[in-house]
């Protein structure tokens, strides 16, 4: 065995020695503060050393268990009404006892998502007055730590905990959660626990399983991800040649002509500081979003280039894809992890080696983040070879497109998030999850399949078949549309429409007309709250006369009209500031979408579409990055945007 994997080993050894020396506990989510769903069935976890008996104990009813080989355990007790407070009292065959108190039973909700998930209240409108007046003793809160993991894991790297409701706990708390379950609070009258668990800059599959990964088209990664828990540096490889692939597909290069393999192709600059682009003074890079190629090459000796090394480039913001003499060595998305790729012997070779990176970034500041001591070679016998200068630079075209992300990728991997904030949620019961996500997955095609294989996953962890699942139409963001052009923003929502009518229970909750034209992060949380309640009270809690938002069904065609049934409502529908606007017919191809004219019918939920002539076999509404919603139902829930085929 290797030195590299008798390390790992002997790590392993100690993490399992560790577990299971641990001392008995409740899990985190079962500790004081806790809030735990009523009518049903209460299941508590926890730790304690492999083979222990406990007994636990929960307002007069008790069940036991023995832990596990991993030093796991968990029991299930009856469900309990709303109130409180109570006790959770766990004894162990070992004499130690575990408690916690004030305990409350209500509703708890499960908020997920990416950034405007994540958005506390103190940014939102009125965010410093919003988290003054948050107080509330029945009304609790807990935030997941941001973490991942290669595999699932069943106890939190670093334990969250629950706290009650102050203005100091509310300020850095999801705003768009909080002032949902602060509407619920307010209707129901039963104690509610919200848990966070988003990350901003996330794609959804992070947060799926595995199982749901491949479900939604994911086999290859998931081999590919296994390879990577193998064997990180022969992961590294098959990844880097399969962005290599991609590559020639993309411009069209001949195998052995791709910049990490003849760079000298290129015309290259000098990098003359080691510093954000934004910070180079020159005018090209002020506000670059897009690819650079970063060069820097290095002599070794014999001796030196035997055996293996680490490649230390200090922070990249936000993504890198690495090789070393043409060989992938590493990926690495985040815009605040070092990198630090390990390369394999047999790379390096005596004489000149050549470092080539390719560059990402999509917002903010991009590339090596500095400072310039951090980058260095690192060889095996702990010699230095510093690369603080020397580097050149050259543009990636931006035709090129969005280039691969590693299916180990913190931010777009597969399972990465899930293994680590929400696999340690274990079987919580749940009253629902209200899920904010998407921008990150604009122009990635299959999201629908993607998000119905999460809510499935989810279910299945939690127990739960009809869980409930809110899910926010992303909110407007970009440029106004003044002729009829594609929009990654309206496919993305549509592709969030067309999930959500698939799963009888799930519910669509349109933010697209809350959205900021140069703010992808709207500051209105309170609307997108109020919406993700009514919508709660409409399909969690079973509210039949709450009006919850509208939705379209099909498109007919009908003479010289295609009459688009719209459900949510039974009453006709409304535009505001005249006529309704947004609505196109379209025939095969994007070049023959144009506008048409349409009419609310006046006494059904149905738009009428005029035809024009013209072939069409498609209707959309909506159908821009930042579009403009006037048809209305008549609690002022706009329709959002869509694509339908028009059936005759």
């Amino acid at each position: 065995m290797s030195t590299h994997r008798q390390l790992i080993a002997l790590a392993a050894l100690l993490t399992s020695t560790a577990t299971l020396a641990a001392p008995p506990r409740l899990d985190p989510l079962f500790t004081n503060g806790a809030v735990l769903q009523r009518d049903r069935p209460i299941r508590i976890s926890g730790d304690a050393a492999a083979g222990e008996r406990v007994r636990v104990s929960l307002s007069g009813a008790t069940a036991a268990a023995r832990a596990d080989r991993s030093g796991r355990w968990s029991v299930e007790l009856p469900p309990l009404s709303a109130g409180g407070p109570h006790r959770i009292e766990a004894r162990f065959a070992s004499g130690v006892s575990a408690a916690a108190n004030d305990v409350l039973i209500g509703d708890v909700w499960l908020c997920s998502g990416q950034s405007n998930m994540e958005w506390p209240v103190k940014q939102a409108l009125s965010g410093a007055a919003e988290a003054e007046g948050a107080r509330d003793e029945e009304m609790r809160l807990l935030t997941v730590p941001q973490k991942t993991a290669l595999t699932p894991q069943r106890r939190f790297d670093e334990a969250p905990s629950w706290a009650r409701l102050t203005p100091e706990t509310a300020a850095d708390f999801s705003a768009a959660c909080y002032f949902m379950v602060r509407d619920l609070r307010a209707t129901h009258k039963v104690p509610i626990g919200a848990i966070d668990a988003s990350w901003g800059g996330t794609r959804i599959r992070p947060w799926m399983d595995e199982a749901a990964a491949r479900a939604s088209g994911g086999d290859a990664d998931a081999a590919l991800l296994a390879l990577y828990r193998r064997d990180p540096a022969a992961g590294a490889r098959r990844f880097g040649e399969q962005w290599g692939a991609w590559w020639r597909e993309r411009t069209g290069e001949a195998p052995g002509q791709e910049p990490w393999r003849a760079s000298d192709r290129l015309q290259w600059r000098p990098l003359t500081t080691i510093a954000p682009w934004e910070q180079w003074g020159d005018p090209a890079f002020a506000s670059f979003n897009g690819h650079v190629w970063a060069r820097r090459r290095v002599t070794l000796t014999p001796a030196e280039a035997r055996k293996g090394a680490t490649l230390s480039l200090g922070v990249i913001d936000d993504l890198d894809q690495t090789w070393v003499n043409g060989v992938g060595v590493g990926s690495t998305f985040s815009w605040s992890q070092r990198r630090e790729h390990r390369v394999a012997p047999g790379v390096l070779r005596a004489g000149e080696n050549e470092i080539i990176v390719n560059i990402g970034d999509s917002w903010g500041l991009g590339g090596f983040q500095g400072p310039a001591e951090r980058l260095k070679l690192t060889l095996a016998d702990g010699s230095v070879k510093r690369l603080r200068e020397g580097w050149e630079y050259s543009v990636v075209p931006a035709a090129v497109g969005v280039t691969p992300r590693a299916p180990w990728d913190t931010h777009a991997g597969l399972g990465t998030i899930h293994n680590a904030m929400i696999a340690p949620l274990g079987a919580l019961s749940l009253k629902g999850v209200a899920w904010y996500q998407g921008e990150s997955d604009v122009g990635v095609s299959g999201y629908d399949r993607r998000l119905l294989a999460l809510m499935s996953s989810w279910r299945r962890q939690f127990g739960d078949p009809q869980l409930p699942f809110l899910v926010v139409a992303l909110a407007g963001f970009g440029k106004p549309a003044a002729q009829p052009a594609d929009s990654g923003w309206a496919a993305l929502i549509d592709a969030q429409r067309r999930a959500a009518a698939a799963d009888p229970r799930a519910a669509l909750v349109v933010a697209t007309d809350l959205g900021e034209r140069a703010d992808i992060h709207p500051p209105n949380k309170q609307e997108v709250g109020r919406r993700l309640a009514l919508a709660a009270r409409r399909l969690a809690y079973r509210e039949a006369n709450v009006a919850a938002g509208i939705v379209p069904v099909a498109g007919a065609r009908s003479g010289n009209e295609v009459h688009v049934g719209i459900a949510g409502t039974d009453a006709a529908l409304q535009s505001l500031s005249g006529a309704p606007v947004g609505f196109e017919l379209c025939g095969e191809r994007q070049e023959s979408c144009r506008y048409a004219t349409a009419t609310l019918a006046a006494s059904a939920p149905v738009v009428v579409v005029q035809l024009d002539g013209k072939p069409a076999t498609r209707v959309r509404h909506g159908w821009s990055d930042y579009p403009i919603l006037n048809v209305v139902d008549d609690a002022l829930l706009p329709l959002p945007p869509f694509e339908l085929p028009i059936k005759d």
